[in-house]
């Protein structure tokens, strides 16, 4: 098995904060791969502590992740804008709250 083969797949919005308009990764493989697992691994440890109602609204929904994102995209977290985004995006996928509810205000 090569190395390739052993690693897990990219899901395709994590993969295009990587793409370039040629469609080519901007940085290496492993790389990609380690930001996205330590993204991934993220919005899984902000799950718990996340759990808003749907009855709260989309209001409150977007505040909650708006205010993540913004201290992710803070230089101390150590991700990119578009790591925090798709953290936050992915948070809301995990949580079963509509899609526009991960749009920055």
């Amino acid at each position: 098995m090569s190395y390739d083969e052993n690693q897990l797949a990219l899901p395709p919005s994590f993969h295009a904060l990587y793409t370039d308009a040629r469609q080519r990764l901007s940085a290496p493989l492993p790389q990609v791969q380690a930001r996205y697992e330590l993204c991934e691994d993220l919005a899984q440890h902000l799950l718990p502590q996340t759990q808003v109602s749907r009855e709260d609204g989309l209001r409150l929904q977007r505040e909650t992740l708006a205010g993540y994102r913004r201290v992710l995209a803070t230089p101390e977290a150590g991700l990119s804008e578009a790591e925090a985004g798709w953290v936050t995006r992915r948070l809301a996928e995990l949580l079963d709250w509509p899609p526009e509810a991960a749009d920055a205000p």
